[in-house]
């Protein structure tokens, strides 16, 4: 049995300029974050002669070709693991349409099984390009680089997307108390709603890709915004850090109407109102997590519970996507 785990993310700055038809034309940076919430994937020898999938739907098929998942059956043509006798499971410690990037863990944890199943190693900058090349060149899914990054390397990471496609890495010089107190201050609250971001992101691609001023002033801006978010960590300025989240999360909004919504925004200026220097939806917006700073974490959880939010305690994972098992 192969068991690979691959971690979600937070995004903390620069959030959309990993997107093809933004960086080909002007470059992107994000500051990303992975956390020890996980996308698990087990590969097992079957009894019988099919491919089994288990995940939130269950297929028994013969041939990959008959596959319905197209990121499983993608990420097999790739590989070339052509089964038959083959149980393939996905488990998640928080489910998919949230924002923590679950569709790039996934995959760079299934291609990192598939590969581990055929002995093959891989670096993290090879499973990263791979799954970039499955959902974006294969599936023409509307989404950037960073999520698949972000979940082969781990850390607080920077990544630079070039004008060819290559990608820049950059684990964050950022002091371990800074680090500390960055972990410990950042609360993530289930807002109770997910949501499929490809919708919204589909709107900026074509916008990015008509060359609409008003969404590349934006992304633009945005970018300026994950420079000088870098910068503030680096220098161990944290409030810094959590003002520009607030400007981010301003301009995200105008992206796209369906960016946020009047639930969210109550919840938004509730947190400001009970001790959140700064925050921001996390991911592509419509749902998910709000993710705050904070110097009162006491003080904040109330009022989010009372508002019937959940907390999902934050951690950095620093180990990226990690082979658990494989006998």
């Amino acid at each position: 049995m192969i068991m690979v785990r691959s971690p979600l993310r937070i995004s903390l700055g620069g959030g959309g300029t990993d997107v093809p038809s933004y960086y080909t034309n002007h470059t992107g940076f994000v500051l990303s974050a992975a956390i020890k919430r996980y996308v698990y994937i087990t590969i097992s020898e079957a009894f019988w002669p099919l491919i089994r999938l288990k995940y939130s739907k269950m297929e028994e098929v013969e041939k990959v070709d008959d596959i319905q998942h197209p990121i499983v059956r993608e990420a097999m043509k790739l590989t070339g693991v052509t089964g038959p006798y083959l149980d393939i499971v996905s488990l998640s410690d928080i489910p998919a349409g949230t924002g923590l990037g679950s569709s790039g863990s996934f995959t760079t944890a299934l291609l990192q099984a598939l590969h581990a199943l055929s002995r093959r190693f891989v670096s993290p900058q090879e499973l990263a390009e791979q799954a970039c090349h499955i959902e974006i060149d294969l599936l023409k899914e509307p989404v950037g680089k960073q999520d698949q990054y972000i979940a082969a390397y781990g850390g607080i990471t920077c990544f630079e997307f070039q004008r060819d496609g290559n990608v820049t890495v950059e684990a964050l010089k950022i002091p371990p108390e800074t680090l500390a107190n960055l972990e410990d201050n950042l609360l993530l609250f289930f807002t109770g709603t997910s949501r499929s971001a490809s919708e919204i992101l589909r709107h900026q691609d074509q916008s990015s890709k008509e060359n609409s001023a008003e969404m590349l002033a934006n992304l633009h801006f945005t970018k300026a915004l994950g420079l000088q978010s870098r910068d503030a960590l680096v220098a161990g300025d944290l409030r810094k850090f959590a003002d520009l989240m607030a400007v981010h999360w301003e301009h995200k909004k105008r992206r796209s109407s369906g960016m946020s919504s009047g639930r969210i925004d109550e919840l938004y200026d509730l947190a400001r109102a009970n001790g959140a220097l700064g925050g921001k939806l996390v991911g592509a917006g419509g749902g998910g997590f709000l993710m705050f700073y904070t110097e009162e974490k006491t003080r904040l959880r109330r009022a989010m519970r009372g508002a019937g939010l959940r907390e999902v305690r934050l951690q950095f994972d620093f180990a990226g996507t990690t082979i658990m098992a494989h006998s």
